[in-house]
């Protein structure tokens, strides 16, 4: 490439992505000639446009060899093995020729591998630099011995990976650096032996290894593939050569084969003869060698293929996951030629032979597969915290480390998850929208929670050891804590939380340490700066004043020695001195204390019996004598007051407490009392755990929680009934209704605390154990106790029924154990054995299990070391099985922890270890199948596996982990526990998931077990028609099921046409679930809205720079017409492909994400989302004559995903997306909605027939939908038939579609087949792999069909002789679909339109790219492109010829202001474009060589880049954090920078040395530079430039400098105040950037926008030191510039609009067009022109009057 270092040249050899800047756009042969052309064009378009196909600016994921390594390199031929220059050998290496393969081999052998070894390259310091994806090695290992494969590879962080197989590995091992598989061989067929772990067999062959280079690292180590840096190869084995390449070559098929069957579309190739094995005539490859492919499989199969005996180790049960090894399987193994899909091996990989495809995934899905969807707990900490939210219908609370908020009406609950420890106290702002929650324990911290979100936006230590309350200010911009240090010593700290809800950080105001005590401490409404406490002895006021805590007691007088507990303001809406501060205590007086005069104004005290009499009313009056009534909490309305007391009453008084309004009585004191903010609810907690709420007007009480007041022990659950039993260590037994949570039934035992509870599983008999070693069983019918047992004399460890209900069993400490006859209801004792349960192991739900058949019961004992089997029915024992010794190489023993049996047909029994470990043990023969480790930090306390034997569950410490049972290397991790998790288990539907320690936790089990899978077929789908008037639904019964239901095996083409009615006005649930399409239309985030704008006419939108990859379908071109039409936002540009001239329409205020043109091209629509105040998208009806809107459509609720017009142009279709789903048909003579459908899934496409304008047809899942319209009179009825795809596809989202000739239809699939359709039978005839990813576009042209997808590739295929095999049905071959061509472009393919021939056509990716595509000449041409990601700068050149654009896609694009056109663009990878600057030059003097442009980095580089050369000059490093703004002094000589940290850097372009940095304005982003000419002794300094800096605190610094004298003074700073008030946030932001400039029409003079104290610009004069002209703004600005010619500003908001404002009269005028904040606007340097951005968008604007 031509230019400096780190430049590089898109299109050449992809070696080059070791280097950091790229040109992109501009193909290897025209480098010279661009340099000495300068920005010239060529054909209507800039050379830019005429990269290589795929050509894009993002690199490829996978390394592309060089040149010389296509397409593969022989290994040992190129680095000429026999010379052993470039390789060398170690110990028994030699040459020898083998008679089989008729050619020379390597024999290495040797006892020790790491003396005998055959190594590429020489020395471990050189590299083979082998950059191919996959590497063969043809090898054989020598029978009966080990051998041992190293391969060195290097990733592209240059770090290097050991990559080793061999027979010594036990098992997959792996470290950041070293990756060891074990390899494994198939046992022969016949044979009763497993897999053989070891050397090799006896009958070993020659072998094919296949591997995966890039998609082992990507998987194990999340590293990119670079190269193959080295191979090692070790003794014992023969190897006769390696090779590398891109492509996969299957060994077993010919080159006429492969010709014949088509393999190179699919991306197999025949391997080449020099590396092949010798088949002698007659025979087959597969039948004299082994295949094997260790690879990323792509589409696995979805549904469970069969399980082949003794092979469990070597794949798991389920398709397309296994262990960590390689395989190699012998003769014939049938389930070894299974290949995940159709087509990814050649139709030869299917013969007979060892073929072998080992395939793994990252994750197993649903992630997550757990859910949590109730807690039932109240507190852990503390039981004092419960609230309201702001709007009376919910209730926040903690629960140990977790914050739940209930709906009090439905009871849903949602969890504020984060805590590791007990929350500890929780505090509410005034409107409910931040939480507060503090955590108990000596690490103890503070979260700051956004309620509605649920996210944490703060977490902060407290330097408080124990936190116990917290409250917040009125104003949520305090926060007020309590707690104790270290020392026990109480501590009040008080923080300033303003500016958290703007991602600001929380910072301490003040603290203090105090001796007295302090139960409740508030911050008065009144002033932020002021609390409240109470405590033992004391009351005192606290306020914050200069960065210090003070407090003052309130003289109590002759109460000084009351315990106070709680208080409470009277009404918060109050001023001083009306409100009134009331503080409860222990012995029921209540006191109001005078806040002003610190004392105390009146003293009540609460008696607990009603006064009779006149001297006992003064008593309870004035609080004199008389045991009081104890209150612990106090909470005030505006009309009463409620309090709660330790005798359990809930009790409401007037202010006054004359008497008593209401009470609620309960069992436990209570905690707290909370008035709603309606006052019309009193929420109230007790100390036993309980939260309900009283409603006022009906004096109901609700109970919202009950709670064990103590940690659970364990938990039964029972399936009939749906009823789940605790027994906890507050010494009860609860009942609970799985269903709703609600308590039945509570069970207490006099001094017995149970320890084991137990469900009979067909009766609603429930037994429980006791520590005293009793067994009772209850009748819960009857709630009577059945019977007790007194078998056992200690603690119950372990007690269960057999799953059959026939049996009990129970054991206890001592080691009894015991066994019940279950047949009757009394149940009885049959056998009890001694001294067989371990006595060490410890108590446990899972002590005792049984086999699901009911015959096997198993446990630990007698020792702990030991896992015993026996028979149920009869104890007698049948296995024994010591832990201790399976692990040879553990220098400690190995204990049994918890047993559990797998489902039955496994016969497996999984053992928990004290080593961290699970081992799966053959149930009768105790041989150790497998193990895992480590399963958790800790030891596993718990362990169930799922009934269908796909998920197993652990826990272990406080965490819970879902496991693939069969690959169990996979895991997904659960928290919310504050304590160790007893036991977890699936409940017997296996729809949840129960864990209980601290509370009760349940959870929805995502998974569906086998039985509920979804089938390829759905026998019931429902439609429903919309309009104005009533309806019906009816219902869609799809052919097969109708098929079955008529008894007929064969599948009829008969179906029932169902006419839909129209709907109610009631709308369908909806789907919120996004399918597996990239069809779908998702806009693009915005947080702004736009106002009503007044049009101006100064400004005249000129041209538009980019197109909108985020639409789908939003080009459309008419090859008769020329019409060429795309979308860019929120606008529609119409541009003549002759000319390059544009036209705007503007009509939509959102993204616009489709578009459809009429077939005579003289009506487009276009469709957008909701605007705002809108209920419904907007659809636009453009008159393409005069480009006017013609109509407004209302009618889909969120995106319209397609539209198309009949073939005469009579109807318009509109298709709503996943959340809409609804297809609506509508008249195009008046646009009135003709019906509107409703779906039961989402529908991705939707096309009408080219032959009939009855027909349409629209794609979904697995099925394609044909629509026939009945139109009679003015009415029009719909006839639908849902056709499914063929089974062969399996479950597959049908994603495009589009109409061929003759009644043909192609229709695409996410998975990359394109099926045809007759659309005569409505069957699919004919299916093919026409790609690997999603075919998300399709057109046809008479015998051609062009396929784009989310691979970034379009293909070309031939399908003339398709209607020729449409007489064949299902029989049709795909072999006569021929492809034609193929190009790679730059995203995946969103958009395209073609002539009839399809020789050439325009084509739109979601890189922001329109490619011009010619088949015939096989070419792609750029048309339009523009910005992916967000622009960061845009600026113009000193002649205003050209301007460039930066992006956080880390590009500089310069752009031809003529024709808009894309010259030339400087790449920079994995980093991001924040600013750039034009070098400044006298226009007399500008020539080629003095075209530059400088950009600051995310890195914190500065790189100037050479227009005219094409290349990076320079780049610098003066700043440790991201740059935000850089410009270049008046004279080009210097640059200066700023970074985010706030400093600015002033450094030398031609010696690249930084000569000052400024660190005035530290701390805060630098938003804005400037330089500006000044007379050189002007201000009284010298120097002839003035250059300002501003910052995003509000700050900006004028200095003057002379560079050539090296100075630079600071000439004045400016401070502009905030105020402190309601949060004001632009976009994603935050606050409005502060924004200065100065003003070029009067000298002296700059002007100031940003966040202030009014929304105004100001005009601040240097001279006099003094703001001299306000301009009021609409908006807080976004961005800002002031023309150099005419006196006019322009202002951007982020309200997504742009003000040109004439000064100083400030006459405004607005403009749209932008689709989201406009963040930059900037006047070129005449005036003439003016360039904003709005997100990726560019515009161009032209002033055209004055």
């Amino acid at each position: 490439p031509s230019g400096g270092s780190g430049t590089a040249v898109t299109g050449l050899s992809p070696g080059l992505g070791a280097q950091d800047t790229e040109l992109t756009g501009v193909s290897p042969e025209l480098v010279g000639d661009f340099g000495v052309g300068g920005f010239g064009s060529r054909g209507g378009r800039g050379l830019g446009d005429r990269g290589c196909p795929g050509g894009g600016t993002v690199p490829p994921p996978l390394p592309v060899p060089a040149a010389w390594q296509r397409p593969y390199l022989n290994v040992f031929k190129h680095f000429r093995v026999e010379e052993w220059k470039r390789s060398a050998r170690e110990g028994d290496v030699a040459a020898l020729t083998d008679a089989k393969l008729k050619g020379t081999v390597y024999r290495i052998r040797g006892s020790v591998p790491a003396s005998n070894y055959l190594q590429l390259p020489r020395t471990g310091t050189q590299s083979l630099g082998l950059a191919g994806r996959y590497l063969y090695l043809l090898f054989r290992p020598m029978p009966r011995k080990h051998f041992l494969v190293h391969l060195d590879v290097a990733t592209e962080e240059n770090r290097v990976i050991r990559i080793s197989f061999s027979t010594l590995f036990k098992e997959f091992k792996s470290t950041a650096t070293w990756l060891q598989f074990p390899f494994l061989f198939g046992a022969a067929e016949g044979s009763v032996c497993d897999n053989l772990l070891g050397a090799a067999p006896a009958d070993t062959r020659w072998t094919c290894l296949v591997l995966d280079l890039p998609s082992i690292l990507s998987l194990y180590l999340s590293r990119r593939y670079s190269h193959l840096k080295g191979v090692k190869l070790c003794s014992n084995l023969l190897v006769k050569n390696l090779c590398t390449s891109d492509l996969v070559f299957d060994p077993g098929v010919t080159f006429s084969e492969a010709q014949r069957a088509d393999l190179a579309c699919r991306g197999v190739a025949p391997m080449p003869r020099e590396m092949a094995f010798p088949v002698p005539k007659g025979e087959k490859w597969h039948d004299l060698y082994d295949y094997i492919r260790y690879s990323l499989l792509l589409n696995p199969p979805t549904r469970r293929p069969p399980r082949s005996p003794g092979k469990s180790n070597l794949r798991n049960d389920r398709s397309g996951q296994t262990w960590g090894c390689l395989c190699a399987l012998e003769r014939k193994e049938q389930w070894g030629r299974r290949v995940p899909r159709s087509g990814d091996l050649s139709p030869a990989s299917r013969r007979d032979g060892a073929v072998c495809w080992v395939g793994f995934f990252q994750t197993f899905l649903p992630d997550p597969i757990l859910k949590l969807r109730m807690i039932i707990g109240f507190g852990g900490c503390s039981t004092k915290w419960a609230l309201w939210t702001r709007n009376n219908a919910a209730v926040v609370y903690p629960c140990h480390a977790v914050i739940v908020t209930l709906q009090i009406q439905t009871g849903e609950q949602r969890f504020f998850v984060g805590h590791t420890d007990k929350v500890s106290a929780l505090a509410f702002n005034r409107d409910s929208t931040l939480l507060a929650s503090a955590q108990a324990g000596p690490l103890s911290v503070v979260r700051l929670w956004g309620f509605s979100t649920g996210t944490c936006l703060s977490l902060f230590k407290t330097h408080v050891r124990s936190l116990f309350s917290l409250s917040f200010s009125y104003s949520g911009g305090v926060l007020c804590g309590v707690g104790k240090d270290g020392h026990g010593k109480t501590m009040v700290v008080v923080w300033n939380t303003a500016q958290v809800t703007r991602g600001g950080e929380v910072a301490v105001l003040a603290k203090a340490h105090t001796d007295v005590d302090i139960q409740a401490l508030k911050v008065a409404f009144f002033d932020d700066t002021r609390m409240v406490s109470c405590g033992r002895d004391s009351i005192r006021l606290w306020r914050v004043r200069s960065g210090a805590l003070r407090s003052c007691p309130v003289n109590l007088g002759e109460y000084h020695s009351l315990e106070f507990t709680d208080l409470a303001f009277e009404d918060g809406h109050l001023a001083l001195p009306a409100a009134g501060l009331f503080v409860c205590s222990k012995s029921g007086h209540v006191l109001e204390v005078d806040y002003k005069n610190v004392c105390v104004r009146s003293v009540r005290r609460l008696l607990p019996a009603e006064p009779r009499g006149l001297y006992e009313a003064l008593v309870l009056f004035f609080g004199f004598s008389g045991p009081g009534i104890a209150i612990n909490s106090i909470s005030f309305s505006s009309t009463f007051c409620a309090t709660g007391s330790e005798d359990g009453y809930l009790r409401l008084w007037p202010l006054d407490f004359s008497a008593v309004l209401l009470e609620a009585e309960h069992k436990a004191p209570v905690s707290s009392v909370c008035i709603s903010p309606d006052s019309r609810k009193v929420l109230c907690t007790t100390v036993a755990g309980n939260v309900g709420y009283l409603t006022i007007q009906s004096q109901d009480y609700n109970t919202l929680m009950r709670s064990h007041q103590d940690s659970v022990l364990a938990f039964s659950v029972e399936g009939l009934w749906k009823q789940m039993a605790t027994v906890s260590q507050d010494g009860t037994i609860r009942v609970w209704d799985l269903v709703s949570m609600q308590q039945l039934y509570d069970f207490t035992a006099a001094d017995e605390t149970p320890s084991a509870v137990a469900f009979h599983p067909t009766r609603r008999i429930l037994a429980c154990g006791f520590d005293g070693g009793m067994v009772r069983t209850f009748c819960l019918t009857a709630s009577d106790l059945l019977v007790e047992h007194k078998q056992h004399r200690t603690v119950i460890t372990g007690l269960t029924f057999s799953p059959d209900g026939n049996f009990m069993f129970s054991s206890c400490l001592q080691g009894t154990l015991a066994l019940y006859s279950c047949v009757a209801q009394k149940s009885h004792v049959l056998r009890v054995l001694g001294n067989v349960v371990a006595r060490d192991a410890g108590s446990g739900p899972d002590a005792l299990v049984v086999s699901g058949d009911s015959r096997l019961l198993a446990f630990v004992g007698p020792s702990k070391y030991v896992v015993t089997v026996m028979e149920a029915c009869s104890l007698d024992e049948l296995l024994r099985v010591d832990i201790s010794i399976l692990n040879l190489n553990s220098t400690a023993l190995d204990s049994a922890l918890r047993v559990c049996f797998a489902p039955v047909p496994r016969g497996e029994l999984l053992v928990s270890t004290s080593s961290n470990k699970i081992l799966v043990l053959d149930a009768k023969t105790g041989r150790l199948v497998r193990e895992v480790s480590p399963v958790h930090k800790v030891s596993c306390s718990s362990l169930a596996l799922s009934k269908d034997g796909w998920y197993l569950l652990t826990a272990g410490d406080r965490v819970i982990k879902v496991w693939d049972y069969g690959m169990c290397a996979l895991s997904q991790v659960y928290i919310g526990h504050s304590e160790p998790v007893r036991q977890v288990a699936f409940t017997p539907d296996q729809r949840h998931v129960i864990s209980v320690g601290d509370a009760i936790f349940l959870w929805d089990f995502l998974a569906l077990p086998a039985e509920r899978s979804p089938q390829a077929w759905m026998p019931l789908g429902w439609l429903q028609r919309g309009g104005d008037d009533g309806g019906r639904w009816v219902f869609l019964l799809s052919s097969f099921f109708l098929s079955f239901a008529l008894g007929k095996l064969v599948h009829s083409y008969r179906f029932l046409l169902c006419v839909a009615e129209p709907r109610k006005k009631t709308k369908s649930p909806q789907c919120s679930v996004r399918p597996d399409s990239y069809r779908h239309f998702t806009p693009r985030f915005k947080a702004s809205v736009l106002p009503q704008v007044r049009v101006g006419e100064v400004l005249n939108l000129k041209a538009v720079i980019g197109y909108n990859g985020n639409g789908r379908g939003n080009m459309v071109w008419n090859p008769d017409t020329g019409f060429f039409a795309y979308t860019c936002g929120c606008v529609i540009v119409v541009e003549d492909l002759h000319s390059g001239s544009q036209h705007h329409w503007l009509g939509h205020s959102e993204e616009i994400s489709t578009l459809a043109v009429s077939h005579d091209a003289q009506v487009l629509a276009s469709a957008s989302g909701k605007r705002s105040g809108d209920s419904h998208c907007q659809i636009c009806i453009w008159n393409v004559q005069d480009g006017l809107c013609a109509a407004n459509l209302f009618h889909h609720e969120t995106q319209v995903q397609a539209m198309a017009f009949s073939r005469d142009d009579r109807f318009l279709v509109t298709l709503g997306d996943y959340s809409d789903q609804t297809i609506a048909l509508w008249n195009t003579s008046t646009y009135k909605l003709i019906s509107s459908t409703c779906i039961s899934e989402p529908v991705h496409d939707v096309a009408f027939s080219p032959f009939s304008h009855r027909d349409l047809a629209c794609v979904g899942k697995g099925a394609v939908t044909f629509w026939l319209l009945e139109q009679q009179g003015a009415d029009v009825n719909l006839k639908v038939h849902r056709a499914p795809a063929p089974d062969v596809l399996g479950p597959v989202e049908l994603t495009s579609l589009c109409y061929g000739a003759n009644g043909l239809l192609y229709s695409g699939t996410n998975s990359g087949q394109i099926c045809v359709w007759d659309t005569e039978t409505n069957c699919c005839f004919m299916t093919w792999e026409a790609d690997e990813g999603e075919i998300g576009v399709l057109v046809c042209g008479r015998d051609r069909l062009v396929s784009g997808s989310n691979t970034k590739r379009i293909r070309l295929w031939a399908v003339g002789a398709v209607q020729e095999l449409r007489l064949k049905g299902p029989d049709a071959s795909s072999s006569s679909v021929l492809l034609e061509h193929e190009i790679t472009l730059d995203g995946t393919i969103v958009s395209a339109a073609f002539d009839d021939s399809l020789e050439m056509g325009i084509v739109g990716t979601t890189a922001g790219t329109l490619w011009y595509i010619n088949w015939m000449e096989s070419t792609s041409i750029r048309l339009i492109s523009g910005h992916k990601n967000k622009v960061t700068e845009v600026c113009f050149s000193p002649d205003e010829t050209h301007c460039a654009t930066c992006g956080e896609d880390g590009s500089v694009r310069i752009w031809s202001l003529g024709s808009t056109e894309l010259v030339v663009q400087f790449q920079v990878l994995n980093q991001s474009c924040q600013c750039l600057a034009w070098k400044p030059c006298p226009v007399a003097a500008w020539g080629a060589e003095n075209q530059h442009v400088v950009a600051g980095y995310s890195d914190g580089t500065v790189r100037v880049f050479s227009i005219s050369r094409t290349e990076m000059e320079l780049k610098m490093h003066p700043h440790a954090v991201a740059l935000t703004a850089v410009a270049y002094s008046t004279d080009g000589e210097m640059i200066l920078s700023g970074g985010k940290d706030g400093l600015v850097a002033v450094s030398s372009p031609h010696t690249g040395m930084t000569i000052h940095v400024l660190t005035e304005h530290k701390g805060s982003p630098i938003t804005v530079l400037q330089c500006t000419r000044k007379q050189y002794r002007d201000f009284g300094v010298e120097g002839g430039e003035l250059w300002l800096a501003t910052s995003l605190d509000r700050r900006v610094s004028v200095w003057a400098s002379d560079w050539l004298k090296d100075k630079c003074e600071l000439l004045d700073w400016l401070s502009f105040p905030a105020p402190a008030g309601p949060e004001v946030s632009v976009g994603l932001g935050g606050l409005p950037p502060s924004l200065a400039a100065f003003c070029p029409w009067e000298p002296g003079t700059l002007v100031y926008v940003g966040f202030g104290m009014q929304k105004e610009a100001l005009f601040y004069n240097l001279h006099k030191k003094q703001v001299v002209e306000k301009i009021s703004l609409p908006y807080f600005a976004t961005s800002l510039s002031l023309s150099p010619a005419a006196h006019f500003m322009a202002v951007g908001f982020g309200e997504r609009l742009l003000r040109l404002l004439r000064c100083p009269t400030g006459e405004a005028q607005d403009y749209a067009g932008h689709d989201d904040v406009v963040h930059l606007c900037r006047f070129a340097p005449s005036g003439r022109c003016l360039l904003t951005a709005s997100h990726s968008a560019v515009l161009l604007w032209e002033l055209t009057g004055s």
